[in-house]
């Protein structure tokens, strides 16, 4: 078969482009859609459609239910949870430096189906048991990862994510309602950074910010004592904890 002018240009092949481009397509659907609508979101003729759709079914990588809609398939699972083991060993070194600079357990978290995973983490010398381990995965609303991680989406997709709540509370201190929250992620994206204050656990404070560059939405934060974490925040200038936190992302995203 004859290359087209697409692979001699770039070296790339087509059909693998476009089949990634459907499962992300399905992907940005909630990982559920027809495939009209998938012709739709991704701008691809309904015969190529038909194909990709055909390969990926019979690969394992899409599903086809009874109502004739099409979900991401089981065989992505395996692939996802390989990327996330990666992605926190990459990160690792990043990591640790935050820890070492602040005595505090640094973390790394991604967005997944609508949850927070945890992918990496360095834990803090200091005796403090919290929930947070690579792995876990939990809500988004009451997490600093988590409102780092719904900062990064378009408004419209973040109140979507959500819902019309109320939102679980995990203590007397998590925001309940969706307005009130989406009111905090604007006052993140202004600021550069997000506090969870005592909402997931008692006495637990954590610090978050975006990992601008990485391929998909990624936080990193700084979670220990209350009385620890604001002692960090009241540094100020170059040194202060947003700053350093920052610089720390700013790097590990250049080599996500």
């Amino acid at each position: 078969m004859a290359s087209t002018s697409t692979e001699r240009t770039t070296g790339s092949v087509q059909s693998v482009e476009r089949a990634f481009q459907l499962l992300e397509a399905l992907a940005d659907s909630g990982g559920v859609a027809t495939l009209s609508e998938l012709s739709a979101s991704s701008g691809l003729p309904m015969p190529t459609i038909h194909r990709l759709v055909r390969t990926l079914v019979a690969q394992g990588y899409v599903r086809q239910d009874t109502a004739r809609r099409y979900t991401l398939g089981p065989r992505l699972i395996r692939l996802g949870e390989t990327a996330g083991r990666l992605l926190g060993s990459w990160a690792r070194p990043y990591l640790a430096e935050l820890m070492e600079a602040t005595g505090e357990t640094a973390n790394l978290a991604v967005l997944e189906g609508g949850e927070v995973v945890y992918v990496g983490q360095v834990q803090s010398r200091r005796s403090m048991r919290m929930f947070t381990e690579v792995g876990r995965r939990v809500q988004p609303h009451c997490t600093g990862v988590g409102k780092a991680l719904l900062a990064q989406l378009p408004e419209d997709e973040a109140r979507a994510l959500l819902g019309p709540g109320p939102l679980q509370a995990h203590t007397p201190h998590t925001v309940t309602t969706p307005a009130a929250l989406l009111t905090q992620l604007a006052t993140a994206r202004e600021l550069g950074y997000v506090v969870d204050d005592q909402e997931q656990e008692i006495g637990v404070r954590c610090i978050a910010v975006a990992v601008p560059g990485a391929p998909t939405p990624t936080a990193l934060s700084v979670s220990g004592p209350e009385a620890r974490i604001q002692a960090l925040e009241a540094q100020s200038g170059a040194a202060g904890l947003v700053p350093l936190m920052q610089a720390i992302a700013a790097r590990l995203g250049e080599v996500l």
